[in-house]
Formats: C-alpha cells, structure tokens, sequence
C-alpha cells in the first residue's frame, strides 16, 4: 500500500472542517465516500444482471440512479417489479411511486412481492414525486442508518406538472417546464441518493425523434437531465411471443441493452423469456446461454450436463434432463447450481485488452445502440 500524500491529508481536514454540516473531502480507499457501491440488486435476470455489472452478483447498483426506458410493453415495469422483489428478499423497503394507475396486485404477488409490506404511492406530478422521494429517504434514515432502500418511480413519462394540471386541455407548452421542474429536482438528489445509498429506479417511455435519418431516432420524456444524471440506463424490447402448444401466447422474449453505464463496460445486452403469471424466466436463459457457450450438449429433447471441478476441469458427474426439468434439478442440487452459475460468469463477463486489437480486428458501427 502507498502512503497518503501527507499535503493531501492536511487539505482533506481543512475542507471538512469547513463544510462543517457533512464529508465532503475523502480518499478513495477509505471504503465511506458517496462514490463507493456498498450493494447491488437483481433486476431477476442473471444475464442482466452480469450485463449491467460486469461482476458475479451484480444487478442496479445502491446508491445511483437508474432509467428503464423502452417503447409500451416493454418489460419496464416488470424489471422495477423484479427489483422490489430482490429488494425485500434482502430485508430492504420496497417503495412503488405510481404514476399511471396501473398497478394489478395480483402481478406483483406473482413475481413474490410481499405487498402487504410493500409500500404503494399514488402521485400525479413531478413535482410531488420529487418531494415525495425527499420525505421517504429522510424518514427511513431517521430510524436506521444503513437499512437497503429501493424507490421504483413508475413512470416519469405519465407524471404532469401542478401548472400543467391547473391548465386547460387546449393550453399547450408545458413540456418544457416538466423538463425545467426535473432538471431542477435531479440536481438536488442525486447527491443525496448517493450519500443515503438509495437506489432510485425511474421507468421512462421512447418518443421518436422527428426527421431523423440517422444515428439513434429514440429520445425520452422529460428533457435531458435524467439521461445526464442517471449512471445506469437500460433500453428494454419485446423481441417476439412465446405461445404454448395450444398457439396462446403465455409471454415474450425480452432484450435488454445497457445504454449508459458508469459501473461497468456499456453497450452490453441481455435476452431473457418472460411470462405473463410468472415475471422472468431466469433459468430459461441460463440454458439458452449454457447451450451457446456449449456448456451442456443437446440430443433431442434431452440436455446432459457435466458437474465440472473448475480447478482441474474434472467432470464429477453427468446430469440428464429435459428442459422443463431444468429449474428443479438447480433447486435440487445447490452446489451444481453454483458451478453452472460460475461457469456462465466466466463466460458473460466481459474481459478484454484493446492493446491486443489491431485495426482489422475490430467492426465499427454507425449507431450506439441497437435498432428497435
């Protein structure tokens, strides 16, 4: 370990001496500043998860702010859902700030939230989401210091302004001062989001953009400050149907892309299948993931697995089944699930050495993100 610049350490006790009301000065070391990520949450999704983190165990990071944007039927509120749930399997308080009136309590028990302690917030205006989010942290932080806290804002795009609502239905133009009205809010909690380790998650819709011809032709409600403050920004698509035998459709397949990320590489993406009575198939893309990365071989309708020692590359035992049989023989065998959990780790998470790469072995694109 290096020594601390003694000039640095005098100038770092000076400043918060100053700012006598709270920390301002810190080494990056010292495991306490507003920077530092002390918890992740899953999103539901393991390939999501690794997507957004880079990292074993990862999700949304505690402490940022987060956007799920996409166009209707998206996933977005399905993925906040997916976030509260985590939340309270860690001991946390789920909060859900509504903006839409469009909360079925039968969906959330479904996916195991508990929502007779899940707190639910009916609002109407930026303005009150704003203050609302001020009121929770302060409150929470009265009682405990350090317990995890997750305020899902469903959704940005639905909430109005007070003068918007005072307005006539023929007056136009407030769009502008809901942008203002945001810009305004996000510059006052970001900072405290980060000092309380909150994880704010916000839920936005696409718009298209007029007359473009190229480059991204996507934009979000709400003016640019989310997009500017949020560290984490995942765009949600609904890539096609999933239909039983019958041919009813029973889900959709669902692709997620990072498109902003200050925790890890960006531009990742994620697949995932996801049903209509039971949230995300998370088992269901660890075996599409397993099969591209030929960590398990297919014959048929049958699948056989090894249980590999991944010091030695070992094959302890061989495990067959079928698909549907895939979730119960993960619940069943723990110490399998773990291995097969580390072994797509080592396959997702992203490494790389760009000084190995010449100009022939990289493609460039024209857009950053991918097309809907």
């Amino acid at each position: 370990m290096t020594q601390k610049d003694e000039l640095a350490g005098v100038i770092a006790d000076e400043l918060n001496k100053t700012f006598k009301h709270q920390k301002v000065a810190y080494f990056l070391d010292d495991g306490a500043n507003p920077t530092d990520v002390v918890d992740w949450i899953s999103t539901g999704s393991t390939m999501l998860d690794l997507a957004i983190s880079n990292k074993p165990n990862g999700g949304v990071a505690v402490g940022k702010i987060t956007e799920l944007n996409g166009l209707e039927g998206s996933g977005k509120s399905l993925i906040g859902a997916h976030l509260l749930t985590s939340t309270q399997r860690k001991g946390g308080v789920a909060v859900y700030i509504d903006t839409e009136s469009a909360v079925s309590p039968e969906f959330l028990d479904a996916i195991g939230i508990d929502t007779q302690n899940m707190l639910y917030i009916h609002l109407e205006t930026v303005e009150e989401v704003f203050e609302t989010i001020e009121t929770i942290v302060a409150k929470i932080r009265e009682s405990d210091k350090d317990r995890l806290v997750t305020i899902l804002v469903d959704s940005l795009a639905a909430a109005s302004t007070k003068v918007e609502m005072d307005a006539d239905f023929d007056k136009d133009g407030w769009a502008t001062a809901k942008a203002i009205i945001i810009s305004k809010a996000m510059r006052k909690i970001t900072q405290m989001i980060a000092r309380q380790k909150v994880a704010l998650v916000f839920t936005n819709q696409l718009r298209q953009k007029l007359g473009v011809m190229f480059g991204d032709p996507w934009t979000t409600s709400g003016g640019k400050a989310l997009p500017f403050h949020a560290s984490i920004r995942v765009r949600l698509k609904n890539t096609g149907q999933i239909k039983d035998t019958k041919k009813n459709t029973i889900g959709i397949k669902m692709k997620a892309q990072v498109i902003k990320n200050r925790l890890g590489p960006p531009m990742r993406v994620a697949e995932f299948p996801l049903y209509f009575d039971t949230g995300i198939d998370d088992y269901g893309s660890w075996l599409a993931v397993m099969k591209d990365h030929k960590i398990v071989k297919v014959a048929g309708a049958w699948y056989t697995l090894n249980d590999v020692d991944l010091e030695t590359g070992e094959v302890i035992k061989e495990h067959k089944f079928q698909s549907k049989d895939f979730e119960k023989l993960m619940n069943e065998n723990p110490e399998l699930k773990q291995n097969c959990y580390d072994r797509i780790c080592e396959a997702s998470i992203l490494k790389y050495d760009s000084k190995q790469l010449g100009i022939d072995d990289v493609e460039e694109t024209d857009s950053i993100v991918d097309e809907l």
